[in-house]
């Protein structure tokens, strides 16, 4: 693919587009002034070929143009890619145009947005041989698979001035975010070191490679859950053992043993044999315990009252003691006790009330003797009564105590039913849970892992045998080998140019992992980046994208068959500067021996490399550069020459 013709649509649908026109095969020069719009071209072209985010300046060409076109010639065909003035930051809008060697750029009015950046980017890819396929990341890489295209493959035809004399990058756009490692991964596949199958290798030994980690997992799984359920299965039998299901359990019985055992702690039996049924004897003890406790209660009911005629007889006893004593001082009298009891033996006088004769007394004394003796006579009958009372209330007492052990007893014989009930339930729950061991257990894991075994062993033969074709593939030496033919001719042009380093080379070669020129001498390699002045970043970025190009031409790789390359010369000239022309002292002879380079590269591959440099430069005294310059925007008869005409301005 090379570029017939850019086109430029003004916003107002003016009918007559701004066109510059290339030649196929050839050098095209695009020479003038500054800030005439020479730099825009090769943005314009970048956009064109379906880069979503534009670089396009805001003033001249956004303030003016509506729409882009770029006419491009394949080898039996033509294609027209345009694109819409972008309204923001990005732009997925998009037309294209196929046709024969008959089309030409479209008409203002044949500008309508109806295909898409995708699209684009499919047809020209189609167009240009690419294959179509999916780049695939190796397994773990952060980045996400992308389809290779146009998109890539442009990153190798394009070098702006701020990239072309970049001494730590060597391709368009490298410095972006991702933009790097994309080159690394599809720069093989344009030099044919690589393609479709091998990334369907690499493909199909990653998905292999997934396929295995997860055959590992399940097996590993498998394993932790059979190393769980025998875990599960020896404390089954440990429980099992406790409640007499087993007689003896291994402290480390094998899985097979395992199951053996719970096998036979499933269909194992234990004899429990409960107390009888003492719900009456428990009633009639009660009884006979409210009986005890009521005859207690009349025993002590009993022992209180003879308690109380105990006291009373006593505190009456010895009233009478009392008594008598007083009664028999009367005793004591002589001839006084026949004294008239009815006159004061003082005074002799009678007494109002007669007190009572000796005589009366004396009865009244015997008896009080009599009813004491009577008294002290029934104290022996009320001892052996008391006595009575209290072994009756002693065995009351004792029959209490037998009764409540027997009822304590039957109590725990309760406890003991319980007890072995519990039991029971608790041997159902083992064997119940067994059952389940065995339904889901180890037992059923055993053909499973099995499977899984196998699983893993098919799948660990298939990332061999695909190991083995991408062994031998080995994209990456490939590669090398491929950039080696490349470094052929970077190394001779190198020295043609008398570059830095360059005069002591073994070899002048792209790096692969650097992205970046690297020069190899006796002493070492050595990157760009350690090489010094602008003039030799320039010179190498040139020779590495002519060697690039003319290898890949001569090998008929997808890839566009044009090279643009902006302000190649700008390292011989002051950094601002109007016209390079009007300077005298700069080195002009380097200048011509870059341009004859150029020259000489689209001789030697015969029309099959277009090569588009904008410049200030303008070899006035060499007849092929004037014949190479296919613009120069210098004034003319007083009037400013630019990409952006005069008339589009007012």
């Amino acid at each position: 693919m090379q570029l017939l013709a850019l086109a430029l649509y003004h916003r107002d649908g003016r009918p007559t587009p701004r066109v510059v026109k290339f030649r196929p095969g050839a050098l095209n020069i695009l020479t003038g002034e500054s800030e005439t719009g020479k730099s825009e071209i090769l943005d314009i072209v970048d956009y064109c070929l379906g880069r979503t985010t534009h670089t396009l300046p805001d003033e001249p060409i956004d303030q003016t143009v509506g729409w882009y076109a770029l006419l491009v010639a394949f080898r039996d065909s033509r294609m027209v890619l345009a694109r819409p003035r972008p309204a923001g930051a990005s732009t997925t809008q998009a037309m294209f145009r196929t046709g024969d060697d008959t089309l030409g750029l479209p008409r203002a009015d044949e500008l309508i947005a109806t295909s898409s950046v995708a699209a684009l980017r499919a047809e020209v890819s189609a167009r240009l041989g690419i294959e179509d396929f999916r780049f695939q990341p190796p397994p773990g890489a952060a980045r996400a698979a992308f389809n290779v295209s146009i998109a890539q493959a442009t990153l190798l035809c394009l070098q702006n001035q701020n990239e072309i004399a970049d001494k730590k990058a060597l391709f368009h756009r490298q410095t972006e975010n991702g933009m790097a490692q994309a080159i690394k991964d599809t720069l093989p596949y344009f030099l044919g070191a690589a393609g479709p199958q091998q990334a369907l290798n690499r493909h199909h030994f990653n998905e292999a490679q997934r396929a295995q980690r997860a055959a590992q997992r399940k097996l590993d799984d498998a394993h932790r859950r059979r190393e769980a359920v025998d875990a599960d299965g020896v404390a089954l039998l440990r429980l099992a053992q406790s409640e007499g299901l087993l007689s003896e359990v291994p402290q480390a019985p094998a899985p097979d043993e395992i199951r053996r055992l719970l096998e036979q702690a499933l269909t194992a039996t234990v004899a429990v044999v409960g107390p009888a049924d003492l719900t009456d004897r428990r009633h009639q003890l009660s009884e006979d315990r409210r009986a005890l406790r009521e005859q207690l209660q009349a025993a002590d009911q009993a022992l209180a009252l003879v308690d109380r005629w105990q006291k009373q007889g006593e505190a009456f006893t010895g009233e009478l003691h009392l008594q008598l004593g007083r009664l028999r001082s009367i005793n004591l009298l002589g001839p006084e006790r026949d004294h008239d009891h009815t006159v004061c033996p003082m005074c002799t006088r009678p007494l109002e009330h007669p007190d009572a004769p000796a005589a009366e007394i004396l009865a009244l004394t015997e008896q009080l003797a009599d009813e004491l003796d009577q008294a002290q006579t029934v104290q022996p009958i009320r001892d052996e009564h008391r006595r009575s009372l209290q072994t009756e209330r002693a065995a009351v007492i004792e029959r209490l105590r037998v009764n409540g052990v027997q009822l304590r007893e039957m109590n725990a014989s309760d406890e003991r039913m319980r007890s072995l009930q519990d039991q029971q339930v608790r041997i159902a729950r083992i064997q119940g849970r067994i059952d389940q061991a065995l339904t889901t257990g180890s037992g059923s894991l055993s053909g499973d892992m099995a499977t899984l075994q196998n699983n893993l062993a098919v799948a660990r033969e298939n990332v061999t045998a695909l190991q083995a074709l991408i062994d031998e593939d080995d994209v990456a030496a490939e590669t090398e080998r491929r950039l080696t033919d490349v470094a052929a001719d970077m190394t001779v042009w190198a020295k043609r140019l008398n570059l830095g380093q360059a005069a002591a080379a073994d070899e002048v070669t792209v790096s692969l992992s650097q992205l970046n020129v690297v020069v190899r001498r006796p002493q070492g390699r050595l990157p760009l980046n350690r090489i010094g002045s602008a003039k030799n970043w320039i010179g190498y970025h040139m020779v590495a994208h002519l060697a690039l190009h003319t290898y890949l031409r001569r090998h008929r790789r997808p890839v566009p068959a044009f090279l643009m390359l902006d302000q190649p010369t700008q390292a011989f000239f002051p950094a601002k500067i109007k016209d390079a022309t009007t300077v005298r002292d700069a080195d002009w002879d380097t200048v011509t021996a870059y341009f004859e380079l150029l020259r000489d590269v689209v001789d030697l591959n015969e029309g099959a490399l277009q090569i588009i440099v904008c410049d200030h430069a303008n070899l006035t005294d060499h007849p092929w550069f004037q014949d190479s310059i296919v613009e120069n925007w210098r004034p003319l008869d007083g009037r400013r020459q630019a990409l952006i005409p005069t008339d589009w301005l007012d």
